[in-house]
Order: C-alpha cells, then sequence, then structure tokens
C-alpha cells in the first residue's frame, strides 16, 4: 500500500493510493494516520477496504508528510562509500547518528527555507525506514520485522553550520522545513529489497544525485539493529539512511549551494518523487 496525508498543515486527513494511481480519501476507516495505525493489524484491515469505494481526494489539495511529526527522526551520516569520498571524510567504522530537528520536519512539496546568513544550504535524497513497531535491542536478523514501510527524506543541511560552527552536525541539519518527507509510506510488502532502490535528485532540472541503495555501507537491516541498541525506535519514527553522492559541496572545483528561488525535485523507485521551492527566510 502507499499510504498518505492530506490536507492543509496541522488538518492532514489519511489517504490512500488506489491501483489505477488514484489518490483516495481514507478518513472514513482510518481518523488518524499515526505510529499506532501501522501495527501488522491495522494495514491488514486498511488492505482489505474496496478503495473503489472511497472519495476522491481532488486535485491541487496539499500532500503533507505521511506521518506526524516522529518521536525520533534519527539519520545516518556517510553512509555510501563514494558520498564519503566527495566530501573527503573517512568510510565510517559504525554508523553515524544523528538527530534531525522535530520543526525540520515537513511535507514532500513544502517550501524550504533557507536559513538566514546561509551560504552552503545542500540537498540530499535519501530512503526513509519508517518504524511499524517498538525496537528496542533488536537482532539483526529480526530487525526488518520492526518496519513497516519506506518513504523519501531529503536531508537538506546547511555545511557551514555542520562543519565549521562547533563540531556538532545538529546545527546544519535541523533549520526549520530542512527534512521534507514523503509523499508516501509505502508498506514493506511493496519494497521486497530495500538495498535494490534507485534513487535520484534534480536542482532546476539537471540531474545532480544518481544512486543506487546498494551501495549503502551500512544496510537498512544494520542500520534498525544499530540504532535501536541506543534509541528505543517507536512505531512512526524515521531513520534517513544516508544519502548517495553528487551533493553541492562534492561539486569540484567550486561546491554548488542553494539559493532562493530554485526547484528541488527528487524520487526513489516505486516510493514517488517530491518537489520543493526553495525561499528566502523572513
Amino acid at each position: 500500500m502507499k499510504l498518505f496525508r492530506h490536507g492543509s498543515v496541522g488538518a492532514e486527513k489519511p489517504g490512500i493510493l488506489d491501483r489505477d494511481g488514484v489518490r483516495r480519501d481514507l478518513s472514513a476507516h482510518l481518523p488518524i494516520l499515526d505510529g499506532a495505525a501501522l501495527a501488522d493489524g491495522t494495514l491488514e484491515r486498511i488492505a482489505a477496504i474496496d478503495l473503489s469505494s472511497l472519495p476522491v481526494v481532488p486535485e491541487g489539495v496539499r500532500l503533507g508528510a505521511p506521518l506526524p511529526r516522529p518521536v525520533n527522526f534519527v539519520c545516518i551520516g556517510l553512509n555510501y562509500a563514494d558520498h564519503a569520498a566527495e566530501t573527503g571524510a573517512a568510510i565510517p567504522k559504525e554508523p553515524i547518528i544523528f538527530i534531525k530537528a522535530g520543526s525540520a520536519y515537513s511535507g514532500p512539496f513544502d517550501d524550504v527555507v533557507i536559513p538566514r546568513g546561509s551560504t552552503e544550504t545542500d540537498w540530499e535524497v535519501e530512503l526513509g525506514v519508517v518504524i511499524g513497531r517498538e525496537a528496542r535491542y533488536a537482532a539483526e536478523a529480526d530487525a526488518l520485522d520492526h518496519v513497516a514501510g519506506y518513504c523519501i527524506v531529503n536531508d537538506v543541511s546547511e555545511r557551514e553550520y555542520q562543519t565549521r560552527r562547533g563540531g556538532t552536525w545538529d546545527k546544519g541539519k535541523g533549520c526549520p522545513t530542512f527534512g521534507p518527507t514523503g509523499p508516501y509510506l509505502v508498506t514493506r510488502d511493496e519494497v521486497p529489497d530495500p538495498q535494490a532502490l534507485d534513487l535520484w535528485c534534480e536542482i532546476d532540472g539537471k540531474r545532480m544525485q544518481n544512486g543506487n541503495t546498494r551501495t549503502m555501507i551500512f544496510g537498512v537491516r544494520t542500520l534498525v539493529s544499530y540504532v535501536s541498541q541506543f534509541i528505543a525506535l517507536m512505531p512512526g519514527d524515521i531513520i534517513a539512511t544516508g544519502t548517495p553522492p553528487g551533493v553541492g559541496m562534492g561539486i569540484k572545483p567550486n561546491p554548488v549551494f542553494l539559493r532562493a528561488g530554485q526547484t528541488m525535485k527528487l524520487g526513489i523507485a516505486g516510493l514517488g518523487e517530491q518537489m520543493q521551492r526553495t525561499v528566502a527566510a523572513a
């Protein structure tokens, strides 16, 4: 299934994509699409609904992030060897974990705000893993049993804040609107192998990133297990699993960064596409 939320900010309603790609309103059967709704029993009940009986979501209605703001918005740094190389960083021996601020979480088509004084705002297309069942000290062999599905995340990053403002990545990762997520939560039954997904990002129509999740240093199964050793992962939490090469900071000889008035478009095979316009901070 491909689940989504539609409506204005703070008033989103659940929806589902039917077999013909038509967006249907699910709110009569599921009042809230949140972590509690990701239990296997609830998803099985939704799968049994005759989708043709559901109202069509009108064209032009805003699509929000597919879930409410997660308890834990976890990100993995430098998880593609070629991305580590383009940034001049060593390949990590263990996954690098950081937390993206909840206030960064935003919809897949919402504007991305360039922070005041920013000169190095950058793009990062990433596979997001959505947790469906609480994970604490999950064994690697069982890790995917805790996954409800997958989504697209744009891990927008301000590189100066990230690398030259005191040594904590969070400063450059957590600015408002720096976490566009969605449009869909694609349930795990539709993604038989999360390590075989093409992902890409375009800036103003120019393809900047082309990658495949098979080149991750640490795969999804490893990441869910590893993160759960340190953080209690709750239903509805998201792990953004790192980005392939092609980010702005990696362009040689002169890095290229975002400015107001540009368009980011990004996608992952089978998970849909998202697009944001960049705007200056008020």
